[in-house]
């Protein structure tokens, strides 16, 4: 491990803070909004999160992946402001978009009101299971990326995105179930 670590770190250390967030931005900004559930204070998360990870990137260790060390930066940061004297505000669903094809206008209204329903649902989820949720749909992570992220064995990982789901499907039958 020894010369692939160093070539590891000089390579890490030649990366900007405009790279790092030009990379990871949006990633790093949507995670730390579905835990937060407040833009404004995802943003202030995000932008503090690449200011640590620049002043600290020498600190990688290579260990995970780049972006799964950002999260685990924005998750404490955003816990830290979470337990603080932030008060959690009103859900602007309007935030959180789904990955979109071209398709009809009408087919495309459909097709948002069904992600914005179920974006929803996931955003109501509690913290634990919508983390893990949000971090498997919108950020692809491995279920060893995300134990290690969480800080949890894989199997409470496999068990909370379980649960997720699970609760995800029962509420969008009810909500089928109410339109008919």
């Amino acid at each position: 491990m020894g010369l692939e670590y160093l070539k590891h770190v000089s390579a890490v250390e030649a990366v900007t803070l405009d790279e790092l967030m030009d990379e990871y931005g949006d990633d790093v900004l949507n995670y730390a909004y579905a835990i937060t559930k407040d833009r404004e204070l995802a943003k202030d998360v995000a932008q503090e999160t690449f200011i640590k990870a620049h002043y600290k990137i020498d600190s990688y260790r290579g260990q995970s992946s780049l972006k799964t060390w950002l999260f685990a930066i924005a998750r404490n940061l955003a816990l830290n402001y979470l337990s603080s004297s932030y008060i959690r505000r009103v859900l602007s669903f309007a935030s959180v978009k789904p990955r979109q094809t071209a398709m009809s206008a009408e087919a495309a209204y459909i097709g948002k009101q069904s992600a914005d329903d179920i974006w929803r649902i996931v955003m109501s989820l509690p913290d634990k299971l919508r983390e893990a949720l949000v971090l498997d749909l919108r950020h692809e992570l491995s279920v060893q990326e995300m134990s290690g992220l969480l800080r949890i064995p894989e199997g409470t990982v496999k068990s909370r995105l379980h649960r997720a789901r699970q609760k995800v499907e029962a509420q969008l039958k009810r909500w089928e179930h109410e339109q008919r």
